[in-house]
């Protein structure tokens, strides 16, 4: 059966079943459909030196047709029946984007670590990272405001990507997904953050605003973050925490903000 399409198969076994049900009343003709069948299937097939290679050519043209579900029966048939075979490794890699095509993302993902783990010496090897980082990033929620894990994790594996393969043809379009993950984890932090601020939650929001300042360089994200947690630690009545950060927090200020600032800290300190 490994040696026709699945659509072939079909259509011979019903011209088998009414072969059958006719009792051998017209047989030449039947005879005659089924063979004509199993030589255009056979005629089909595209050519290889081994049978493994044929399959795996019939997988990518599957594929190519969007027939994942067949792509992958052959996919899934190399890698049983010829596990030695050149092309079971690169059908292991085939599945995977098979999976990634279907928008199964986080299968594809464990697919793709799976292979990195199995072949870290692959000649596509920044091409499976690329394609982890890329599983992660197609996770993204649409807004910054729910859970972020798969950002942490493609920023993982984009910044691997640009530090093992950094010639790699992928990695200048890493740098890019790694700032539009970044982009939103600033968010959701500056989120949170405001959130405690406006809820009157004080000592949650300098935490908050601490982590900001130490995580981020971002100029207008770091000045928000140091002058509310003045602001906030003005609202606790913790002078000392203003005057001990002062001269810190001033010498990573851009001077842009610098009044508002010693606004802030005058309001602090002046309790």
């Amino acid at each position: 059966m490994n040696c026709f399409d699945d659509v072939c198969y079909s259509l011979i076994s019903s011209a088998h079943r009414l072969f059958e049900a006719t009792k051998m009343r017209h047989c030449s003709f039947l005879l005659i459909l089924i063979s004509s069948l199993l030589i255009g299937c056979a005629v089909n097939r595209p050519k290889g030196g081994t049978e493994a290679e044929v399959l795996y050519k019939e997988a990518e043209e599957l594929i190519g047709a969007g027939r994942y579900i067949l792509a992958t029966e052959k996919l899934n048939r190399i890698r049983s029946k010829y596990p030695y075979s050149y092309y079971a490794t690169y059908a292991e890699l085939l599945g995977a984007d098979v999976l990634f095509k279907q928008e199964n993302y986080a299968e594809a993902a464990a697919a793709y670590i799976v292979f990195k783990d199995f072949h870290p010496r692959h000649k596509k090897a920044d091409y499976v990272v690329w394609k982890i980082g890329e599983s992660f990033f197609k996770q993204l929620p649409d807004t910054f405001d729910r859970d972020l894990g798969s950002a942490f994790q493609a920023i993982k594996y984009f910044t691997e990507l640009k530090s093992v393969h950094a010639s790699s043809e992928y990695a200048e379009k890493a740098d890019e997904r790694i700032g539009n993950c970044e982009e939103m984890i600033r968010n959701k932090e500056k989120y949170i953050a405001d959130f405690y601020y406006k809820t009157e939650v004080f000592d949650a929001a300098r935490f908050r605003y601490e982590n900001i300042i130490s995580e981020f360089k971002e100029p207008k994200l770091r000045a928000h973050a140091i002058i509310r947690s003045i602001e906030a630690s003005a609202e606790l009545g913790d002078a000392a925490y203003c005057r001990k950060n002062k001269p810190i927090y001033l010498s990573m200020l851009d001077p842009k903000f610098t009044k508002k600032f010693n606004s802030a800290m005058e309001d602090c300190t002046e309790q």
